[in-house]
């Protein structure tokens, strides 16, 4: 029979396995922080930068899962296999950031078929205005941080393999590993969400990208799952030859009109603008149309209105201009028109644009704005306007104009709004606006949380000015479309509140305007309370009443278009 070992044996024993353990878990919480961490930050709210993110990476829990079978097996893990996982490991890290960047910079998820030639745009834009040893400077900083990383990576990872080979801690991690691979296998079918306590995870944007590659580079096989195209055979009898307007008002949703307390604070500068319409010789017919996006995402709602295509999917947009379906832009070019793209919001390289086919594309820094900036945005939607009147509409003789312009100052936060300026000639010189006036304009309160009084003033705004141009400045034989690309953001527009979004018409031809009734708009800037579809099918209104009865061909005829 043994004897019952001393208890001073015992205390002695129990010294000899404590120091391990204590060993274990700070070289194990050390690894694992530290890679967690670098797979879950999330974005600042700064655009580029990032913060600390209080969740758990589900990658890095099943890489660890990987290294304890490893381990288990009695292998170990070498140096080159440590650097190769280290440089994987990287490339996460690298796509995290991504993830969390584009959306803040651009207003939607990253997509490396057209992010790759913004990036390189942006380089080689940078590269040009910097001195050489700025560029120097930078290149070497950004390679020592990558080998830093990726030294650092390297390290962690062997110290969480060195900690993941003892037995004693095994089962338990396998059980915690396997309970939270269920909890987030489970979660399209739990009643609650179990993977709060996951970051999102990077690898399914990894996959969606190299998902997407195929798709672009064989889209003409995919491209069935679009909508049909309209008829683009028609003709523009009768317009006459004049000039059309196309405005996208930047968050103008129906809102404005829907909502008794929006409707109340608009109703006189929305009066102003009818009553300069009517002074101004011309007459103004609304409707409603539900747009393919809500509170933001705008390109969603360009692109439906100029291709006349359902782009409610944003995987179809992107899909879309991969193509070479017909557009509105080349349909106003191949019957005579210049087409002008005037887009002041566009501060970064926009290569997907061609798409369009527009005969100019003009952008912030070239439509020729030298007054004072005005926040993010820049330029005042009064500013841009005065300048394309005066860089499209003045010259005799010329091709009639298909001019689109989205406008910015009503962006979400809404501000800063400049002041309407009777003097439409000083917005084309440097002494546009004065500083006191930017300065008043910064000063007032931005905020997220009740965004509404910005919203009303950037309303105002626009009726101001476009009531201004109808009376001062438009072109007298001039077609000008007004519509909504969304809705604000719901703390404007309240949460349930419909996509639809109003249009308004505004012409000097009686008989063009009632062909846009029988099509169901109706007299003044109130739109109708029935909706006439998607905004894609606006387009077929538009080509139908352009045209001469008998000259469109059904829409049916051309749905395979460019398949």
């Amino acid at each position: 029979m043994v004897p019952p070992a001393h208890p001073r044996h015992c205390d002695a024993a129990t010294a000899q396995v404590q120091p391990r353990w204590g060993l274990w878990l700070l070289g194990f919480g050390l690894a694992f922080l530290f890679l967690n961490t670098l797979l879950t930050f999330e974005n600042s709210g700064s655009g580029t930068g990032v913060r600390f993110g209080p969740r758990l990476s589900f990658e890095l829990c099943m890489g660890a899962l990987g290294l304890i079978v490893w381990t288990a097996s009695g292998r170990r893990l070498g140096a080159r296999a440590g650097a190769v996982l280290a440089g994987l490991y990287v490339l996460l890290v690298a796509a995290r950031y991504a993830d969390v960047t584009v959306p803040a910079l651009f207003g939607r998820p990253v997509n490396l078929y057209w992010d790759g030639p913004h990036l390189w745009e942006a380089i080689r834009l940078a590269a040009s205005s910097l001195p050489a040893w700025q560029i120097g400077a930078f290149t070497l900083g950004l390679s020592s941080g990558l080998i830093v990383l990726h030294v650092s990576v390297r390290w962690a990872i062997g110290l969480l393999a060195d900690s993941l080979a003892w037995h004693r801690p095994r089962r338990w991690l396998l059980a915690a590993g396997g309970g939270l691979a269920v909890s987030f296998a489970v979660h399209p079918i739990a009643p609650h969400d179990t993977r709060w306590f996951f970051a999102l995870p990077v690898s399914p944007t990894i996959a969606r990208q190299v998902a997407w590659l195929p798709t672009v580079l064989g889209s003409h096989r995919s491209q069935a799952r679009l909508s049909p195209s309209p008829g683009f055979q028609g003709n523009l009898a009768h317009l006459r030859g004049a000039d059309v307007l196309l405005i996208f008002a930047e968050a103008y949703g129906m809102t404005a009109f829907d909502d008794p307390r929006h409707s109340a604070a608009l109703a006189s500068g929305r009066e102003r603008l009818l009553q300069s319409v009517l002074a101004s010789g011309r007459q103004v017919v609304s409707a409603r149309v539900a747009s393919p996006t809500f509170g933001g995402s705008s390109w969603l709602a360009h692109s439906a209105m100029l291709s006349g295509v359902d782009t409610r999917r944003p995987a179809d947009h992107e899909l879309l201009l991969t193509t070479e379906r017909p557009t509105l832009v080349r349909h106003f070019a191949r019957h005579g028109w210049r087409t002008v793209a005037w887009m002041p919001g566009l501060q970064r390289p926009w290569p997907e644009g061609g798409f369009y086919g527009f005969d100019r594309y003009a952008h912030a820094d070239s439509i020729g704005y030298t007054g004072l900036e005005f926040g993010y945005w820049r330029i005042p939607d009064q500013a841009s306007l005065a300048l394309l009147q005066e860089q499209e509409f003045t010259s005799r003789p010329r091709a009639p104009r298909f001019v689109v312009f989205p406008t910015v100052t009503s962006h979400a936060p809404f501000r800063p709004v400049a002041p309407y300026r009777s003097d439409w000639d000083r917005l084309l010189h440097s002494e546009a606006y004065s500083r006191e006036e930017l300065n008043q304009a910064l000063g007032e309160r931005v905020s997220w949380l009740e965004p509404r009084p910005a919203y009303l003033q950037a309303m105002g705004y626009m009726h101001d000015w476009l009531g201004g141009f109808m009376s001062e400045r438009a072109p007298k034989r001039l077609l000008t479309i007004v519509i909504g690309d969304h809705q604000p953001l719901a703390t404007v527009s309240g949460h349930g509140a419909s996509w639809d979004v109003p249009v308004h018409v505004i012409s000097d031809d009686p008989a063009l305007l009632r062909r846009f009734e029988a099509a169901g708009f109706e007299a003044g800037l109130q739109p109708g309370a029935e909706s006439l579809g998607g905004m894609h099918q606006l387009t077929d209104v538009l080509l139908e009443t352009f045209s001469e009865a008998g000259a469109i061909r059904p829409a049916e005829s051309v749905s395979g278009f460019a398949r």
